[in-house]
């Protein structure tokens, strides 16, 4: 007969995978996303938040050129990704733009970050997209997970063409 001792020499011991549920921003997750953006979006000069960031996101919700989603996880927005779209001559169509991918501190920012990329990328290319570019990360940990993504150096920004696989260019 087994005992409680017994029982307890059994138990299987399983990591718990955080999954995160990625969803188009509302205007209810502003005031979180600037909270997590904080000190990217000081004023250098004194500190202060900058001004209209907050109402500028507000905008760029309702933007058909723009892309703002959040990563949530238990009912709690733990990151967000906001990218611009803009077309370019020079690459032959829209082009997202990365603009930030902030991350709750108390989250695992590295697979809340691949999380937002991934839907980003997958945005982009919904949205008929040629490319997508960002500032290249400082992190080289994260701009190693860029490159996994299709990302290349290009000057100063990660270039990811979304050209289907094989084709030629054009």
């Amino acid at each position: 007969m087994a005992t409680a001792v017994d029982a307890e020499r059994h138990l299987e011991v399983s990591l718990a995978i955080v999954q995160y549920q990625v969803r188009t921003a509302r205007i209810t997750d502003v005031d979180r996303i600037v909270d997590m953006l904080g000190a990217a979006l000081r004023c250098p000069d004194d500190g202060r938040p900058a001004p209209r960031s907050s109402d500028l996101l507000r905008q760029m919700i309702d933007l058909p050129h723009a892309v703002v989603v959040v990563a949530e996880s238990g009912r709690r927005v733990t990151g967000a990704g906001i990218m611009a779209l803009r077309p370019s001559v020079s690459l032959g169509g829209m082009v997202g733009t990365i603009d930030v991918l902030p991350v709750d501190p108390a989250s695992p920012p590295a697979a809340v970050r691949e999380t937002l990329l991934e839907e980003l990328l997958r945005s982009a290319r919904n949205k008929g997209c040629v490319a997508v570019e960002g500032v290249s990360p400082d992190d080289p940990v994260e701009r190693e997970r860029w490159v996994e993504h299709g990302f290349v150096e290009s000057e100063s920004r990660m270039v990811r063409s979304l050209a289907p696989v094989g084709a030629r260019p054009a």
